[in-house]
């Protein structure tokens, strides 16, 4: 899944975050950020093993709404949802195990 998924167009909104039923990975980031960028092959490698998962890509910034109002405060941060609720979160993964135990640990409550 993507933001274009979304009837509102662009950019998800909170509500419609919420009404998610399937497990859905949230990636706060922004282009300009070298911890993103860094993250971005880590990140592909590891859902490309799980392609039932969603995925929703939100570039954030400084004040932008959705982002503020998942708390997020360093990017990337990958926010796990499973019907629309937060279940585990990871901010700043440095390498492809931590992302995927932090997916195991989503699975099991998936």
């Amino acid at each position: 899944m993507n933001a274009s998924a979304f009837p509102s167009g662009g950019e998800p909104s909170r509500i419609e975050i919420d009404a998610l039923e399937e497990p859905t990975i949230i990636e706060f980031g922004a282009a300009w950020c070298g911890y993103c960028r860094a993250a971005q092959p880590l990140i592909a490698q590891v859902l490309a093993g799980h392609p039932q998962l969603g995925h929703i890509r939100i570039e954030d910034g400084p004040g932008l709404p959705l982002g503020r109002s998942f708390r997020v405060k360093l990017w990337p941060t990958l926010v796990f949802l499973h019907r629309g609720r937060e279940v585990a979160r990871l901010v700043r993964p440095a390498d492809v195990g931590e992302i995927e135990h932090a997916l195991a640990r989503f699975s099991e409550t998936a």
